[in-house]
């Protein structure tokens, strides 16, 4: 537990399977009067829960003293840990209104999502003998998710004061259709969730819960906070950091980079997106790795990345998409 200002903490909560590809996640608990704000809960494990407990101990803070949870995002590692805090504290939740539409399919309900994601898959290219494995690649973190329905809405632009701190709630879709950082201005502070990491690059990808275009969204919300007057950003992984605005354009450069890349091997001959996805190196929690070499969630993630990209390119007239054999495929127009 770290201090980062007075009245603002920074809790380091550890990944449910060491050395996994799951990786740890910094909450953020906030002092108010008598009160206490706590921002993202972390994965839902026993061990998780000692720890967040333990670290409140530290500063004399109980888990029936935390009135308000706000949730950057629903994935596993952010909201996870919601429920069981639920059943301990009297704490409100909060979360963006897609983020709380989305919840019972990917959730409770999963049936018509795993459904659906097969289907983007065999559409795309994935063989029979692997779409199982990618199809279900995500089922083995459900069990780190305690899930429930928020009681606050958000949409974007409410303000939340809480002790000294005011903070505006900021939409970034992207990384997660729902997904919201929360920006202090008197403060020059950014709590990021996953839309601006120090050297992760978030993963944006095209899959059933996506919305149409989420790189477009992606690119969007980094020129969004952009223009925010921040010193400081406080990100749900890694470490604390400033020069927000070179961290976005080199974000942004990354996507161009990718962009480049996916249109490189395009040209090269009509290729499905599990192809594409095989052919180009990829950044896994900071490492180079080939497809190959990636587990079937990170192979996924790949393929829902590379159409991503694959997706604006077509409806932008840069590459065509056919269906042949079943699969989409997309090639550079002879013309061009």
């Amino acid at each position: 537990m770290i201090e980062l200002i007075p009245g603002i903490y920074q809790i380091d909560l550890p990944a449910p399977v060491p050395g996994s590809q799951l990786i740890d996640v910094n909450a953020y608990l906030i002092r108010g009067d008598g009160k206490w704000m706590l921002v993202d809960t972390g994965w839902n494990t026993r061990y998780t829960f000692s720890i967040l407990q333990s670290r409140l101990n530290q500063i004399g803070v109980r888990l029936q003293d935390i009135t308000l949870v706000v949730i950057t995002h629903f994935h596993p590692d952010h909201y996870g840990l919601v429920g069981k805090l639920k059943q301990v504290s009297p704490a409100r939740v909060a979360m963006h209104q897609v983020e709380i539409d989305l919840i019972n399919p990917r959730y409770l309900s999963m049936d018509q999502l795993l459904a659906e994601t097969a289907a983007t898959l065999r559409d795309h290219g994935v063989p029979e003998e692997e779409l199982p494995l990618l199809q279900n690649a995500s089922l083995e973190v459900r069990k780190y998710v305690a899930p429930l329905t928020p009681e606050i809405v958000l949409h974007g632009g409410e303000t939340i004061a809480h002790g000294e701190f005011t903070f505006q709630i900021v939409w970034t879709p992207g990384h997660s259709p729902g997904h919201i950082c929360l920006y202090e201005p008197n403060f020059k502070l950014l709590l990021s969730g996953d839309h601006v990491l120090p050297v992760i690059f978030p993963n944006v990808g095209m899959h059933p819960q996506s919305g149409p275009d989420p790189l477009g969204d992606y690119r969007r919300s980094l020129h969004l906070v952009e223009q925010l007057d921040v010193d400081l950003v406080l990100p749900a992984h890694e470490y604390v950091f400033t020069l927000m605005k070179r961290r976005v354009r080199e974000l942004l450069e990354h996507l161009e980079q990718r962009r480049e890349a996916i249109l490189g091997v395009v040209r090269q001959g009509a290729r499905t997106a599990y192809q594409v996805s095989s052919e180009i190196p990829w950044i896994v929690n900071g490492s180079v790795m080939p497809f190959s070499d990636l587990c079937p969630l990170d192979k996924r993630l790949a393929v829902m990345s590379s159409l991503a990209h694959l997706e604006p390119l077509s409806a932008q007239g840069f590459v065509e998409k056919t269906r042949e054999d079943g699969s989409l495929l997309y090639r550079v127009p002879e013309t061009s």
